[in-house]
């Protein structure tokens, strides 16, 4: 099953942050390998969110950063459509207001991907059992 990473994760990851524990990279690399990884489309949006605000720095322009990110093997760019804007919506259970979460496990659920995250809540709603996600 490929291998959705959360925003933070892939900010972490493509920019050689520390944040992730060597467990953590090993499973990724494993899933990359294995089953191929993903980025929704909204990460982007959000990271470009994130640094217009001054909230991140990336190592590239971002329109760079995107296209090198795309370069590795095996990484695929899920697209935010229609099906995926109306599961954002109507996601099962109790979920948060946060619409780049809310569209990162629409993104899973449609395409039946696992979705890594450190991210405490998502892990709550995946233990719900209306995500497939697992801890990194």
């Amino acid at each position: 099953m490929r291998l959705l990473l959360d925003t933070h994760i892939l900010i972490w990851l493509a920019e050689g942050i520390s944040d992730l524990p060597k467990p953590s990279i090993d499973a990724i690399q494993a899933s990359a390998a294995e089953s191929g990884l993903a980025v929704s489309g909204i990460s982007f949006w959000e990271i470009a969110m994130l640094a217009e605000r001054g909230r991140i720095t990336l190592s590239q322009p971002l329109n760079r950063w995107r296209a090198r990110v795309l370069e590795v093997p095996g990484m695929l760019e899920a697209p935010v459509d229609g099906e995926v804007g109306i599961e954002a919506v109507r996601l099962p259970g109790q979920f948060h207001a946060d619409p780049a979460d809310r569209f990162l496990v629409a993104t899973a659920r449609i395409f039946g991907f696992r979705l890594g995250t450190r991210d405490q809540r998502l892990l709550e709603y995946a233990a719900a059992g209306h995500l497939n996600a697992t801890p990194l």
